[in-house]
C-alpha cells in the first residue's frame, strides 16, 4: 500500500507587526485549528475546508495509507519564534524518520508559504530542505500553498510539486489539497518530477487589489485556468504577502508540465502589467461619510473593511480608528442598534462584561493605541460608558464559504453598545470572515445599516451577498494598505514596493 506522510505548518508573517507567533499561539490556533499530532489530525481535519482536509479525501479515494504527523497553524502576526519553529520542525522530522523505517512513498505538506521565523526568513523552504535531507532524492514531496505565499527558489527546487489557492477570499482550500494529491499521483506514476518553470513579478501587489471577486484578479485567474486546460500544465499564481521583509517577498507564477515554459510565460505577460494592481482605499473619515450617504437610500448593509488592523495580515484587531470615525459622525445615533463593528480584540473588556452580566453599564477604555508601521501610535482607546447587550461563549462554528465547519476559538465575547453603536468584543484574535462571528454575540448582520469588519478581503465571501456597497477604509494600524509605506530593509532591490 502506498504510504504518504501528511503534515502542516501555517503562518502568514507580517514582519512589521507588533506581536510574535510563539509556541502558545500555535497551541491555541485561534483562526486555525489548534496544534494537533498523529491520528487525531485526520479525525480533526476531515470534512473541513482547509487543504489537508481536501488531501485526506483525495488520498482515501486513491487508496493511500496516510501517516499523520503534526499540523500547526497560528493567527497571522510578526515573526514565528525560533522556539515555535524548531518545535514544529522537530515533531515533523521525528515522524518522517520513524515512517522511513517502514518505508515511505511520499510526503504532503499543508503550507502557507509566507511564514518567516526568527531564525529562518524562508522557513517553509527550510522545513522542506530538512525533510528532503531525511527522505533523500527519490521520495516525492508536494505541498499546497496559500495564494499569498512568497514562493522562493528553494521551495520550488527542493519540492517535487507546489500548487496554490486560486481564490481570495480562500474558498478553494480543500480543492487545492486535492490538486496537490493529483501532483503526487502523477509523480508516483511517472517516477519523476514533472518539468517546472517559474517567473517572478518585479513589484509587490497590495492585499486590497488581490481579491478574485473583482478585476483584475477575477479575469486573470479565469485565464489561468483556461491556459491550464489548453496546455495540460498545473499552473499557480501567488500574488504574495506584501509585508514580509526578506529578499524573495513578492508575486510568482509557476507551472508543472511539459509545456510549462510556454504556459508560464503567457500567464506572466498577463499578470505583470503593473497599473492594473492599484487598489481603491479611502481614509477612515471619508469611508464613513460615503457609507452614511449610501445607507440613507439602501435597505441592505454597507460593509466597510478596516484593512490596516486586519488580524489576518498581522494586525491585532484592537485599534479604534473606525470606532472614533463612526462616533464623530453620529452613525450609531442615526441608526441605534444598526451599526456594528467586529471583532475587536480586548480580553479584559470581554471578561469585565461577563462578570457584570447583560444589561450592566460599564465605564471602559476599549481597544488600544498600538505602534504602526509609521512608528507612530494608532488612535487612542475609546473611553466611555458602555452597555452590555449580549454575551457569547468561546467556540463559534463557521458556516460561510471560508473554513466551513471549523470551530473558531474566540474566547469569552460580548456585544457592547455606546451611543447606538454595537461592538463585538472577543478574547481571541479572529478576522471577521464569517457572519456567525457577529451572531456569536447576538448581532444579526443582515439587519444592520453599517458593518465595519476587521478584515481586508476574506470578509467578501460571506458579506458581499448581503451588502449594498463594500468600501475599504484606511484607519491607523499595523498593516499597511500600501506596501510602499513600509520601512523595508531586506527586500530585493529589483522588487518595487508599488506596482
Amino acid at each position: 500500500m502506498t504510504r504518504i506522510l501528511i503534515a502542516g505548518y501555517q503562518h502568514e508573517t507580517n514582519t512589521f507587526a507588533p506581536s510574535l507567533a510563539d509556541w502558545a499561539a500555535f497551541q491555541t490556533g485561534e483562526a486555525f485549528p489548534a496544534y494537533v499530532r498523529g491520528q487525531a489530525m485526520v479525525e480533526k481535519m476531515t470534512g473541513v475546508n482547509i487543504p489537508v482536509g481536501g488531501f485526506i479525501d483525495a488520498a482515501r479515494r486513491e487508496g493511500w495509507h496516510l501517516v499523520p504527523s503534526a499540523w500547526a497553524g497560528a493567527t497571522p502576526s510578526s515573526y514565528v519564534t525560533r522556539d515555535a519553529f524548531e518545535r514544529i520542525c522537530s515533531a515533523i522530522l521525528e515522524d518522517v524518520r520513524s515512517a522511513m523505517v517502514q518505508g515511505l512513498d511520499g510526503v504532503y505538506l499543508d503550507l502557507h508559504g509566507a511564514a518567516v521565523a526568527e531564525n529562518a526568513d524562508d522557513s517553509e523552504g527550510e522545513l522542506l530542505s530538512r525533510i528532503r535531507a531525511v527522505v533523500g532524492p527519490r521520495v516525492p514531496i508536494v505541498a499546497s500553498l496559500d495564494l499569498h505565499a512568497n514562493v522562493t527558489e528553494r521551495m520550488l527546487r527542493v519540492s517535487d510539486g507546489l500548487v496554490a489557492y486560486r481564490t481570495y477570499p480562500h474558498i478553494d482550500m480543500a480543492e487545492t489539497g486535492e490538486r496537490a494529491a493529483i501532483l503526487l499521483r502523477e509523480h508516483l506514476r511517472a517516477g519523476a518530477k514533472r518539468p517546472v518553470q517559474a517567473r517572478r513579478l518585479p513589484f509587490l501587489i497590495p492585499l486590497n487589489a488581490q481579491s478574485t471577486w473583482m478585476a483584475p484578479a477575477k479575469a486573470l485567474y479565469e485565464e489561468m485556468i483556461a491556459l491550464e486546460s489548453q496546455t495540460g500544465c498545473m499552473l499557480s499564481f501567488c500574488m504574495g504577502f506584501p509585508a514580509s521583509d526578506f529578499d524573495e517577498c513578492g508575486p510568482v507564477v509557476w507551472g508543472h508540465g511539459p509545456q510549462a515554459d510556454m504556459a508560464v510565460q503567457r500567464l506572466f505577460e498577463r499578470v505583470a502589467e503593473p497599473s492594473q494592481w492599484r487598489p481603491d482605499v479611502l481614509p477612515a473619515r471619508e469611508a464613513v461619510t460615503q457609507a452614511l450617504a449610501t445607507a440613507e437610500v439602501s435597505g441592505l448593509p454597507v460593509v466597510m473593511a478596516d484593512t490596516q488592523d486586519n488580524p489576518g495580515a498581522g494586525g491585532d484587531s484592537n485599534t479604534t480608528g473606525m470606532l472614533h470615525a463612526l462616533l464623530q459622525q453620529g452613525a450609531g445615533q442615526r441608526w441605534p442598534g444598526q451599526v456594528a463593528v467586529g471583532l475587536l480584540y480586548d480580553p479584559a473588556a470581554a471578561r469585565i462584561a461577563h462578570e457584570a452580566g447583560v444589561g450592566a453599564s460599564l465605564q471602559l477604555a476599549l481597544g488600544m493605541a498600538v505602534p504602526t508601521f509609521t512608528g507612530e501610535l494608532s488612535d487612542p482607546p475609546l473611553q466611555g460608558r458602555f452597555t452590555v447587550r449580549a454575551l457569547g461563549a468561546d467556540h463559534c462554528e463557521l458556516k460561510g464559504p471560508m473554513m466551513t465547519g471549523m470551530k473558531a476559538h474566540i474566547g469569552p465575547c460580548a456585544c457592547l453598545e455606546i451611543d447606538g453603536l454595537l461592538i463585538a468584543v472577543a478574547s481571541g484574535k479572529m478576522q471577521m470572515l464569517d457572519r456567525e462571528l457577529f451572531r456569536a454575540v447576538g448581532i444579526q448582520p443582515e439587519q444592520m445599516k453599517l458593518l465595519v469588519v476587521k478584515s481586508s478581503n476574506h470578509f467578501r465571501a460571506d458579506f458581499t451577498p448581503i451588502a449594498s456597497r463594500v468600501l475599504v477604509a484606511k484607519a491607523a494600524g499595523p498593516m499597511a494598505a500600501d506596501p510602499g509605506d513600509l520601512p523595508w530593509k531586506k527586500l530585493s532591490p529589483q522588487t518595487r514596493t508599488r506596482p
